[in-house]
């Protein structure tokens, strides 16, 4: 029975990794039937149903899993990431991390905590506490490209571009098939005055986004149309007056045009008021980017969220701000 567990399970985390979330859950749930009390099972039965984009399913596993085995460090780990993401958790994240250090044991180990309590921190919006526990880091030196652009990412996020360019580029020249790597490569040469590199890292990221396969849990377009639909709806009555008739176009990403232009790729949308001929009421256009979207909310249930958080900064930046954007690129 043993080898039939480590089979399954070794089958299950070779699909996981491929983004195969119901080839995953499969193994996990055979695995789960010859041995309903291992930590391993719930937890890779966990990472199936974040793949899945079941994040309160993935939790339970994983709380399971540590319960089974209370120094299980990487079920830790887990459990605050969707608590961070998108569960929102992020007080409970920040205890659940805690108590991963209290385990950790490499440099890496510890790496890996104190960076998801930074994300954690950094989305209270704690930053000062987030800038001290980067204090925490070790030195390293770290085990492959990641943690270069993990550790170059935070402290971009906090602010700090002298300490995060060389990590950045170290670590998209390690590994240039990193959309992640090349986008913030393009924030950051954007932020030192490099405006043709960064366009050219945000091309480089916008082209490797295209090609990720999309989330197991993604909407078809269609129902991703309905969803934009019934958020620009439901919006407040203040705001949504300005887009109640807007013509709403769903796309996966920017066009590389629009990119060169100064849009960001991972735009979730781009609100657009295009001139109209004399006498004729005024147009508003909505590009919304799904797949963008989709990387923002982690989880089908946190579009509508993600959705009305950007159409609401848009509305008040176009409409009530006076800070429209550059029409040139859209028409």
């Amino acid at each position: 029975m043993e080898d039939q567990l480590t089979a399954h399970l070794d089958r299950g985390w070779d699909l996981a990794q491929k983004g195969d979330a119901s080839g995953a859950s499969a193994c996990a749930k055979r695995a789960l039937e010859l041995d309903p009390q291992s930590p391993e099972v719930h937890n890779l039965m966990g990472f199936a149903a974040a793949l899945e984009g079941d994040a309160d399913e993935a939790l339970e596993h994983y709380r399971q899993a540590i319960a089974l085995d209370e120094t299980y460090f990487e079920a830790m780990l887990n459990a605050a990431e969707v608590l961070i993401a998108p569960l929102a958790d992020h007080d409970g994240a920040i205890v659940q991390i805690e108590e991963a250090l209290d385990y950790a044991e490499t440099d890496e180990e510890i790496a890996d905590c104190i960076l998801l309590k930074v994300d954690a921190l950094m989305a209270k919006a704690d930053y000062e506490e987030a800038k001290r526990a980067m204090k925490m880091l070790p030195d390293g030196p770290f085990n492959g490209p990641t943690y270069l652009f993990l550790i170059g990412r935070a402290w971009y996020e906090l602010g700090q571009i002298d300490k995060a360019a060389p990590l950045i580029e170290q670590a998209a020249k390690a590994d240039p098939q990193s959309a992640d790597a090349q986008y913030y490569l393009g924030l950051v040469r954007d932020e030192q005055g490099d405006s043709r590199g960064a366009t050219e890292a945000l091309l480089r990221s916008r082209s490797l986004d295209g090609i990720r396969p999309p989330a197991q849990w993604a909407p078809s377009a269609e129902a991703f149309a309905t969803v934009v639909r019934t958020v620009i709806d439901k919006l407040d009555i203040l705001l949504g007056r300005y887009v109640r008739e807007a013509e709403v176009y769903v796309v996966d990403l920017p066009g590389a045009e629009l990119v060169v232009d100064g849009v960001d790729p991972r735009a979730l949308l781009v609100l657009d008021t295009p001139p109209s001929e004399e006498g004729a009421p005024a147009r508003v256009r909505i590009f919304v980017y799904q797949r963008n979207v989709e990387r923002a909310a982690g989880a089908l249930e946190g579009m509508e969220r993600e959705l009305v958080t950007a159409l609401e900064r848009e509305v008040t930046a176009v409409f009530l701000e006076g800070q429209r954007p550059d029409k040139s690129a859209l028409n």
